[in-house]
């Protein structure tokens, strides 16, 4: 017997099921099982819920967000509370970094996994570690990236050890840059490439400041197993 917690705006229950009956749902965070002939569901849900009519303006941005994810784009109907908040952050999006022209997809999709661990948010990891094929990344290369594991990590391109440590360094807290890890990311890197390696990780922090605030769970874009936080991942370097 295992207990799901059920999280909705402003309380917590508690649901006992059979652990051997769940089963994932399609539907953003959503779980089912049988007991005794009885349905049992449980979801997860946000701090605050969306607004029920999102403004009209912003209604085709969501549409063709789902479209292309197949996934609730919920931080974004969360932000048709606030509409000027709402177009800031799909500026945000439209301008990211996208690999190759602005920068190596490896070293991009390195930097936003590693700052999503970090950062500590399940929504923002389980987004960034879907694309990894596409970025030329394994299964077994994320998964060292998600354990942080810089054993690992000093096998690698010299340029790609240093996005991660990067990574780590701004998603920490307090942001700690050591002297060495400067002198080292200056050598390797162009101005321009580190000035998009910075932005790349500050809009993951971004996401995973307001994703956490706010309470959005992991949408299932990826594997669940990945959106697990590792015990160790508290923002510490």
């Amino acid at each position: 017997m295992t207990t799901v917690l059920a999280k909705r705006p402003g309380r917590v229950s508690e649901v006992g099921i059979e652990t051997r009956n769940i089963a994932k749902t399609p539907d953003r965070g959503a779980w089912s099982a049988t007991r005794a002939g009885r349905k049992v569901r449980t979801v997860l849900m946000p701090l605050v819920a969306p607004p029920d009519h999102v403004p009209l303006l912003l209604r085709p941005a969501l549409w063709l967000a789902k479209r292309m994810t197949g996934k609730d784009p919920l931080p974004a109907r969360l932000l048709g509370w606030f509409p000027k908040g709402a177009f800031g952050a799909g500026v945000l999006e439209v301008t990211a970094p996208h690999g190759p022209r602005d920068l190596d997809s490896r070293l991009l999709a390195i930097s936003r996994i590693v700052a999503s661990v970090t950062a500590g948010c399940p929504f923002c990891l389980d987004m960034n570690a879907a694309g990894h094929v596409g970025a030329g990344l394994s299964r077994a290369e994320v998964d060292a990236l998600i354990a942080r594991d810089r054993d690992v990590w000093s096998a690698w391109a010299p340029r790609e050890r240093l996005a991660a440590e990067y990574a780590v360094a701004l998603s920490s807290t307090p942001v700690v840059l050591t002297s060495a890890l400067k002198s080292e990311l200056v050598a390797a890197f162009s101005a321009r490439e580190m000035v998009v390696l910075a932005q790349t990780i500050a809009q993951v922090n971004f996401w995973s400041r307001f994703n956490q605030g706010l309470d959005v769970p992991s949408a299932g874009f990826w594997d669940d197993a990945a959106c697990a936080m590792p015990a160790r991942y508290a923002g510490t370097p």
